[in-house]
């Protein structure tokens, strides 16, 4: 993958997902965001494939308190990510067993195309839905 779409695609995501995740409430930034409910804090990370080209997006909950790692690490409600979690659910799966889509860019050219693509995560994000990601992993 050529740096230059890892960039594109960057500067996409943040100019069509972020704000659309600010509206709804959520913090932190690019690319972990979170959004705290009265019981639990949804969690939403974009991450790069390493072997670059795609992205796939990370739905969670924890705690309002933050995370305890196994190893007993706190983290804290404000640094906690999708990562931190196990029980993470892919946007896209239909289960948290499933892998979900990953959004390729690899052959994405113009502004346009990472644009296209960017709006295909909002168009599957119902984040407007306070309850969606929790309802989402039970």
């Amino acid at each position: 993958m050529e740096s230059n779409q890892r960039k594109m695609m960057d500067n996409a995501l943040k100019k069509i997902v972020t704000p659309v995740l600010r509206k709804q409430e959520f913090k932190g930034s690019f690319p972990h965001f979170r959004r705290t409910n009265e019981k639990i804090i949804d969690l939403i990370t974009i991450q790069f494939n390493r072997w670059g080209g795609s992205i796939v997006v990370e739905l969670a909950t924890c705690p309002i308190e933050g995370v305890t790692m196994s190893w007993g690490e706190k983290i804290p409600p404000n640094k906690a990510t999708a990562h931190h979690l196990n029980n993470r659910f892919r946007l896209g799966a239909k289960s948290v067993d499933e892998e979900g889509i990953w959004f390729d860019f690899e052959n994405a050219k113009t502004e346009d195309d990472f644009d296209e693509i960017a709006s295909s995560v909002v168009g599957l994000l119902n984040t407007s839905d306070r309850f969606w990601i929790s309802m989402l992993l039970n």
